[in-house]
């Protein structure tokens, strides 16, 4: 009988040492490495001998190799579909992440059901809930007479075996962290069993061609959890974002072979499972007030679409000795480059006030074309002026306070046209060879200080 040996293996990277190190040499990561029992070397011998499906492979010239179209098939959920790149690619292997109560396993059930209405087998493998908590779900959600299988079971030899026998199209695993190798020493969840049983599926997906969706925890630091080598073995990584306490759900894709990474899916929790939002720019702006000061839209683009986001600001005077920087959806580092710049090119005393910025319906600004609105919503609550209804502002500020042209400007004030914004202030490098809708006034600005005295923001007194 071979030897048991302690191996101590590091829970991000999944390095090995045969001895603890406060530091992983690998990632840099404190007090990541846990104790594991490795597995006799007689069983890695016949596990690597069973894994061996793709060897005498031949080295071919890339010209010769034959086009072949990707198979895509719908999900019967549109803004899946466009966050995939147009729809399940067949033997595609799709990682799911994000907290707990998210909406995940509603989302993917309901992939299931949709193609299984159209003709598609489906099985859905879960390893934390019985087949009857499944078939609640599926109740209410109106899936239950989808026909799609269910299989509860940890042992991914079991798995593999029912696979084989229904040949499904799509198959969800939920979640990977659950799963096991019996032949393996380590427990489910390990770094380890993670690792080879989506070894596994990822060989089981190209062989067959079924498309698997994995859910994956995430961390308290919002990361997969596990090995990040998971996310590299993966064709596409999606994150569910927003807070449980809010209605609207956000999917991004943060990689993905088969299409862009910067599309977003935007989702409507409700009691019949994940609805679609059709409409994402009026849902965000449906609440938004429009006589408040600090108050201002612009339009932002996440991928191929644009979204209309209310942008909102509160400045107060400090009763502490250090003002308060606070920003939800917003980088903090870039809040306080544009407090500088407007201190510094502008004229606003911001070093006595205190700062809050918001992003309505949780979304995440993350290019740099929300500068100016930012800059635009600041001073708006700074003199306590509210911002016309009709209004929309967007740019990038650079520090000497000048205001820098965006990308696809015209996609942007299609958008504002079409949901009746008919004043705009854009970089006036965006001005060249524009086409401009009927009825909308578009100012072209070249600085910060000429925003905020276009919008009637402009200083007055000394005591801006």
């Amino acid at each position: 009988m071979a030897k048991v040996r302690t191996i101590y293996v590091c829970t991000e990277c999944g390095y090995e040492t045969p001895k603890w190190l406060g530091k992983c040499p690998d990632c840099g990561s404190w007090n990541t490495l846990e104790e594991q029992e490795s597995a006799p070397a007689v069983r890695a011998e016949e596990k690597k001998l069973k894994r061996a499906p793709g060897s005498d492979a031949q080295a071919v010239r890339v010209d010769e190799i034959p086009d072949e179209a990707m198979e895509r098939r719908s999900s019967g959920i549109a803004e899946l579909d466009r966050v995939l790149g147009g729809g399940v690619v067949d033997g595609s292997l799709v990682l799911v992440g994000g907290d707990p109560g998210i909406g995940k396993s509603t989302l993917l059930t309901q992939l299931c059901a949709n193609m299984a209405a159209e003709g598609a087998t489906a099985l859905y493998v879960s390893g934390e809930e019985s087949a009857r908590q499944i078939k609640l779900r599926a109740r209410r959600l109106g899936a239950s007479d989808a026909g799609f299988f269910v299989l509860s079971e940890n042992d991914m030899n079991t798995v593999e075996r029912r696979m084989q026998e229904l040949s499904p199209t799509v198959m969800v695993v939920d979640s990977i962290q659950t799963m096991y190798r019996p032949e393996m020493a380590s427990a489910p969840g390990s770094v380890s069993q993670v690792r080879e049983c989506a070894s596994m599926l990822m060989r089981l997906a190209k062989v067959s061609g079924c498309s698997v969706f994995l859910v994956g925890h995430v961390t308290k630091e919002g990361a997969i959890a596990g090995p990040r080598i998971l996310e590299h073995m993966v064709d596409a990584v999606l994150y569910f974002e927003g807070d449980r306490q809010h209605q609207y759900r956000l999917l991004r894709a943060v990689k993905n072979r088969f299409g862009s990474v910067n599309e977003l899916g935007m989702f409507e929790m409700t009691e019949q499972g994940m609805r679609e939002v059709q409409n994402a720019s009026e849902a965000l702006l449906s609440e938004r007030a429009h006589d408040a000061s600090g108050s201002v839209v612009m339009c932002a683009m996440e991928g191929s679409r644009p979204l209309l986001t209310d942008v909102q600001a509160l400045v107060s005077t400090t009763v502490f000795g250090n003002p308060r920087r606070m920003a939800s959806g917003v980088d903090q580092g870039r809040l306080a480059l544009l407090l500088a710049v407007l201190e510094k090119r502008v004229g606003l005393r911001m070093y006595d006030q205190d700062v809050y910025i918001n992003i309505a319906g949780g979304m995440s600004l993350t290019e740099p074309a929300a500068d100016l609105a930012l800059c635009a919503a600041i001073a708006s609550s700074h003199r306590n002026r509210a911002i016309g209804a009709g209004w929309s502002v967007m740019g990038e500020v650079g520090l000497a306070g000048e205001v820098r042209a965006i990308s696809q400007a015209e996609r942007r004030i299609a958008e504002c046209a079409r949901l009746g914004f008919d004043h705009l202030i854009l970089p006036k490098y965006n001005l060249r060879n524009l086409r401009v809708p009927d009825g909308m006034q578009v100012l072209g600005v070249e600085s910060v200080a000429q925003a905020v005295a276009a919008l009637g923001l402009h200083r007055t007194d000394a005591g801006l």
